[in-house]
């Protein structure tokens, strides 16, 4: 069975050596995430380079996603490198502060005594150590330790509930964007974003650059939550960042987020990525708990059209066995959404507003009644393949391109897979016998098969897809 699930996988020390990336691909890896939170701009441009020469050698289409840092709000640095706070003490949070101590750190971002006022609650370190603002002075936030512990240089800072006003977008992230353009990254992941507008300015700020790369919302802050059907509005999809959310909203409100955000991306025919964590144990160990593969597997039944690896593949001592214990989990989860895809539980578009969510509607409702084994999409822009993978049709979707960059960007598409597709001629018939024979090449399909091919029409020119064939293998001739 072919997998549908995508497998996003960080790229860091433990996997940026060719021969351990050639494994991953092979493993199943089909986007790789560049973190622009460490590494230099010849870091990730290296990368990037490296990623493709690889997936070239292998004959793979791998799609690459660059993530940006974002306003990450972190304490400053310790004159030992660490701080003792003790349960109980009092803890000063100061903006002038140069170096801390046990008894005060200094903070990256001078803004913070104005977002806190009394009774508010900082949790630092992913919120290993709790403080309460009693009161703010000046540039000085006076805390009590709720819950203390070590404290090490630059431990991130995050505000129960959210709240904090930090731009999503810093000057840093201005330069990676560029450096995004510069490496013709597939996707954009951005941090921290409060609303639509924050992704509206990341495109306008990318295009500018010469970047075609589609949009990616990380939620990751509680008043995300809150404008959620605006963000995924101006995104092309989102990745569910269970971390920072889990900060600002406690950990137990995060699973049914989960399901919340998967399900309105989807009805928006937005793709979603769900993250962090996932595999955690496998930084260390060769075989994941039966805790995370529950996670994977919920996170599939969910519906998501992929699952990240992070630290795991980053900097993990088994990055390969890794994606193979993920593509093992997620082929078996799917097992279980497949056996409940019928022909009368069709997700329908409900708001039909184009001629490609027509077709790709007639596709998924033919398809599942008459027994499809393949949907051949012949496509510029992967548009109507990605229409039709949001409504899980539970038939392999061929997105059939000349085009590089759509072959990439539907690399992180539940269930659709890129083929490259350059037809020499404008005769409809001659075309669908040429997508036939690279289907049968691939061994997708063999004669006497059922494929549905969309495509549009007349061949050649301008506009999207507009027509729809149902064909019998072997029956053209």
């Amino acid at each position: 069975m072919t997998r549908r699930t995508k497998i996003v996988a960080t790229l860091g020390p433990a996997s940026s050596d060719p021969v351990v990336l050639e494994k991953m691909i092979e493993a199943g890896v089909e986007v790789f995430r560049l973190n622009f939170s460490h590494g230099t701009e010849a870091d990730h441009l290296a990368r990037a380079e490296l990623v493709r020469s690889v997936a070239t050698k292998l004959g793979k289409t791998v799609g690459i996603l660059a993530d940006l840092q974002g306003p990450k709000i972190r304490v400053g640095k310790f004159e030992n490198g660490k701080a003792n706070l003790k349960t109980g003490g009092m803890y000063l949070l100061d903006a002038e502060c140069t170096m801390g101590n046990d008894e005060r750190a200094g903070l990256d971002y001078p803004e913070l005594p104005n977002d806190v006022q009394s009774g508010d609650t900082l949790l630092l370190d992913d919120g290993k150590i709790e403080l309460q603002v009693v009161k703010v002075e000046g540039p000085v936030v006076f805390t009590r330790v709720m819950q203390g512990g070590i404290l090490s240089n630059n431990k991130g800072i995050n505000r129960r509930g959210g709240g904090l006003t930090a731009p999503a977008l810093t000057s840093k992230d201005y330069e990676d964007i560029r450096t995004a353009a510069r490496m013709q990254a597939d996707f954009l992941a951005v941090s921290f974003p409060r609303s639509g507008e924050d992704m509206r300015e990341a495109r306008t700020l990318l295009r500018a650059a010469g970047g075609t790369a589609q949009l990616m919302a990380k939620i990751e802050r509680a008043e995300a939550m809150e404008m959620l059907e605006d963000i995924i509005d101006a995104s092309d999809s989102i990745m569910v960042a269970r971390g920072d959310l889990a900060v600002e909203v406690g950990d137990a409100a995060v699973p049914a987020m989960q399901k919340r955000m998967i399900r309105a991306a989807r009805l928006k025919n937005k793709a979603v990525v769900t993250a962090t964590q996932m595999m955690e144990s496998m930084i260390s160990s060769p075989v994941p708990t039966r805790a995370e593969v529950s996670d994977v597997a919920n996170a599939v039944i969910d519906g998501t059209d992929a699952v990240m690896l992070s630290a795991e593949s980053a900097v993990g001592q088994f990055p390969v066995e890794t994606v193979r214990a993920m593509a093992r989990v997620c082929q078996e989860a799917e097992k279980e959404v497949l056996a409940h895809l019928d022909a009368g539980n069709t997700q329908y578009i409900t708001n039909i507003s184009q001629v490609e969510m027509a077709i790709a509607h007639a596709v998924v409702y033919t398809a599942r009644h008459l027994g499809v084994k393949a949907i051949a999409a012949l496509t510029q822009s992967g548009t109507t393949a990605r229409y039709m993978s949001s409504m899980d049709v539970g038939v392999p979707i061929y997105a059939m391109s000349p085009s590089e960059e759509t072959q990439r960007r539907v690399t992180l598409l539940k269930g659709v897979y890129p083929v490259a597709f350059d037809h020499v001629t404008r005769e409809s018939a001659k075309v669908m016998q040429l997508a036939e024979a690279r289907l049968k090449e691939l061994g997708a399909v063999e004669d006497g098969d059922l494929i549905i091919l969309t495509i549009g029409e007349p061949i050649g020119k301008p506009g999207g897809t507009n027509t729809m064939k149902v064909i019998r293998i072997g029956s053209q001739g």
